[in-house]
């Protein structure tokens, strides 16, 4: 079942391959948490929520949620049966790790708090395990936010595979706003995400409006807004400093490999996102 899955994708490489297959097992794992009731508390957001359920044109690693309330005490222990569950119904060993969150906040995450909660799903072996040929052992991180900025609108989305079932998950324009947070605000001092750039274009291509209510929620969770209310001139303003200080080079070599045609990024520029940000929708 799974190397039909794997078809459907027609991956021309090893690296093509790699990240269909982490997408089908990221589908799996969403029906494991939908089987225990996890989507009664939380919802799923960020990059693969958006390439899942709306078609962004990138593969993306993490399944990122927020809860409905905040719940410091919130779990995810009780969802991991579940979850190994489903990947044994089709075969599969997983396990459930916890990682080091220091490193993690350094690294690899923008706005990881206290307060968020996460764990890595290790499939260790997965080619031998299903015939598929070489493949590296892929690791899948599940983050929840326990205590979120809320505002954000939500909606149920329909998954086939492996059976069909709905995920609850931010509409396209609360979406917008959490990735319009990460791109101005992410504290990395060194590195870039292209991927938010990405991102930025294929929301503003699309014409989906950002959602100011909730990116003014999370600004100010984040500290990095202290007013009760922002302009729509104030965030061209943010996004017009961000383009003028990006080396556009970087923000290309960082999203290459997560998208199958280079060729769209041969238009990037300044010049070229200063004029793409004129046309940015808010709701």
């Amino acid at each position: 079942m799974i190397k039909d899955w794997l078809k459907e994708y027609n991956p021309q490489s090893n690296q093509e391959a790699f990240d269909a297959m982490r997408e089908i097992m990221q589908e799996i794992a969403l029906a494991g948490l939908n089987r225990s009731g996890f989507f009664e508390k939380a919802a799923f957001y960020g990059g693969t929520a958006l390439r899942v359920f709306y078609g962004l044109e990138r593969f993306s690693e993490h399944l990122d949620f927020s809860l409905l309330e905040s719940n410091a005490d919130f779990s995810l222990e009780p969802y991991f049966e579940s979850i190994k569950s489903e990947f044994a119904a089709l075969g599969i060993t997983v396990n459930i790790k916890e990682k080091n969150k220091s490193i993690e906040s350094n690294v690899e995450s923008a706005f990881l708090k206290s307060d968020t909660v996460w764990r890595e799903l290790v499939l260790e072996d997965i080619a031998p395990q299903l015939g598929v040929g070489t493949m590296p052992n892929m690791k899948i991180k599940i983050e929840v936010d326990r205590k979120p900025p809320l505002g954000f609108e939500t909606e149920e989305k329909l998954l086939l595979r492996p059976f069909s079932f709905y995920v609850k998950t931010f509409t396209k324009e609360s979406l917008f706003a959490g990735k319009m947070h990460a791109l101005l605000f992410r504290k990395w001092k060194n590195r870039v995400k292209g991927r938010d750039w990405f991102d930025l274009e294929w929301y503003i291509k699309k014409g989906i409006a950002l959602d100011l209510k909730h990116f003014l929620l999370r600004a100010k969770d984040t500290n990095d807004w202290n007013r009760d209310d922002i302009s729509e001139i104030e965030v061209l303003d943010l996004l017009t400093q961000k383009i003028n200080g990006i080396s556009v080079q970087h923000i290309k070599d960082d999203v290459v490999r997560f998208i199958p045609n280079d060729d769209a990024l041969d238009i990037w520029s300044q010049k070229y996102f200063l004029d793409l940000i004129q046309r940015l929708k808010f709701s």
